[in-house]
């Protein structure tokens, strides 16, 4: 079904009549069961592990779980608060408790990093560099190179790319010079390449957040992003893979309205680098010249950061616009899936994220509620993602600390409560823990096609994460490997003595399995099970 809108726009030169056409995505098609359902297969849960949420300010049990580690086809970075709270009894617990990599800034001077002057000779960093990621904010391009474009990208126009050939000064105030001196890097983890220096991070994140630019200028700022990438590419080890928290394919802010499904790419994604009247003197190459950002990128990080109604149960959580913790984990993944083949990393926070737009939310106070923080570590892995980075806004705890008598600060860093960290490690641990056999890269991920019955099985459909929010329909999503089929199910919001129940199938690739889930309050139900084949009729 299309939606269409007429516009007429009026001047006093005459009238002008404008058709817009705005899409929404189709409506799935209900099929109907012929005859007698099937005999079902019951899933195998989960495992849960007990433990007793913390209620200490500042500080997470991280061994409210036991160990376990991320298959190798996925990853997820540490930049979250509190590492100090455990690295002094055991350095190595992270890797054991599901993180793949630790950020820069959370890492352990003179064992994993040197930064204070050159290294001991000889001195190697204990992390291999598959443990190690960084972050790139906007302050290292504007403060370290007074590169003002990071912070207000109308300047991108003015900005240097490179010094021209023959320049007599050697201006360090240039794009080139800050993408190119990451690769000493290297120095401070004492395995640069013999004679060379190549950045050694598994990962590099950008975080500048200076997309955004008037319609005039958009071409020098897709020229800068593309000259950007191609330029830390050349300086990191063939290893290294780099994104950037923007441009994204589409990015939808968390809101998982119905016309994200039908959108296009945004404009600095793919808009190819072109010289422009001044950029050659500027020293834009002709390399670049019909290259793109989302050429050079090697992953995606479409994703959201939640907003205090997100958390909040007694809010409005079924209209098309309105905020839904796990429609909007799953939309941001759907839509941009489809947008482009490259991997996906999103950011991942356990508090509300600033914005007084919205009430209680002016402040990072809030965190995700248990079975949101839980659910985060198992439904967004059903998307087919490949990676997280796991960030926080403070760095080290000190718990137990007196609250603060500065409002400013209430409910900030050490004044928070930390067990969400612990819910959503058990998010990890019952899915990577019991299923990481799964993850071998031969996994199909339904997403969107997971087919449901909300009536019994009379008929079957297949809902995006949208539809199933403003229907407000228990969500199911399902990955099959083999014989194996895995199902995370939920019915968001719900409160503790309200039960719903959904039917799940495949019936696809000669399967011919059913089954009934009972779910209870907003609890995230997690099983598995072996499916049989069909059975052919004889005859």
């Amino acid at each position: 079904m299309k939606v269409f809108a007429l516009f007429l726009l009026a001047s006093l030169a005459g009238l002008g009549i404008w058709y817009v056409q705005l899409s929404q995505p189709a409506e799935p098609t209900a099929v109907r069961l012929q005859g007698s359902l099937p005999p079902q297969i019951s899933l195998t849960p989960t495992p849960r592990a007990h433990f007793s949420p913390t209620t200490r300010k500042g500080y997470y049990n991280i061994d409210a779980i036991g160990d376990f580690t991320l298959p190798a086809t996925k990853t997820i970075t540490f930049c979250g608060a509190g590492r100090n709270l455990h690295v002094q009894q055991d350095r190595s617990k992270l890797f054991r408790r599901g993180f793949t990599s630790i950020e820069q800034t959370r890492m352990i001077e003179g064992v994993e990093i040197w930064t204070n002057g050159m290294p001991p000779q000889n001195w190697h960093s204990s992390l291999q560099p598959s443990q190690r990621a960084l972050i790139l904010y906007q302050n290292y391009f504007a403060d370290a190179f007074g590169l003002d474009w990071a912070r207000n990208s109308e300047q991108a126009r003015d900005m240097l790319y490179q010094n021209p050939p023959g320049a007599r000064s050697n201006n360090r105030n240039t794009l080139y010079q800050a993408s190119m001196e990451l690769r000493g890097g290297c120095v401070s983890f004492g395995d640069c390449p013999p004679g060379d220096m190549k950045s050694t991070f598994s990962k590099i994140f950008l975080d500048i957040e200076n997309e955004g630019t008037s319609l005039g200028n958009r071409q020098e700022q897709a020229n800068l992003y593309t000259f950007m990438m191609k330029t830390l590419k050349e300086n990191v080890s063939q290893k290294t893979e780099i994104g950037s928290i923007a441009p994204v394919p589409h990015n939808s802010f968390g809101n998982s309205r119905a016309e994200h499904y039908t959108a296009g790419p945004d404009w600095l994604w793919n808009m190819p680098a072109r010289q422009t009247a001044s950029s050659k003197q500027r020293g834009m190459p002709d390399a670049i010249v019909g290259k793109s950002y989302a050429d050079y990128a090697d992953f995606q990080m479409p994703g959201t950061y939640y907003l205090f109604p997100d958390f909040d149960y007694s809010a409005s959580h079924t209209g098309d616009g309105d905020r839904h913790w796990l429609a909007s984990l799953l939309a941001e993944q759907e839509v941009n899936r489809k947008l482009s083949p490259k991997k996906r990393i999103a950011w991942h926070w356990l508090f509300n994220t600033q914005s007084s737009d919205y009430p209680n939310s002016g402040k990072a106070e809030h965190p995700a509620p248990p079975a949101i923080a839980e659910g985060m570590g198992i439904f967004y892995w059903f998307t087919g993602a490949y990676g997280v980075l796991f960030w926080d806004d403070h760095k080290d705890l000190t718990p137990d600390q007196p609250s603060h008598t500065d409002s400013a600060q209430k409910g900030l860093g050490n004044d928070r409560n930390y067990a969400c960290y612990e819910h959503y490690l058990h998010g990890l641990w019952r899915l990577f823990r019991h299923h990481g056999d799964l993850f071998n890269g031969r996994e199909t991920y339904l997403n969107e096609a997971t087919e449901c019955s909300f009536d019994g099985g009379q008929s079957w459909l297949k809902y995006n994460a949208n539809q199933l929010k403003t229907r407000n329909l228990p969500f199911v999503r399902a990955i099959v490997n083999g014989n194996q089929i895995l199902i995370a199910a939920t019915k968001a919001y719900d409160l503790p003595n309200q039960t719903s129940q959904v039917m799940v199938r495949y019936v696809e690739n000669g399967y011919n399995f059913y089954t009934t889930l009972t779910l209870k309050g907003d609890e995230i139900s997690l099983g598995r099970a072996t499916m049989n084949r069909r059975v052919r009729q004889q005859g």
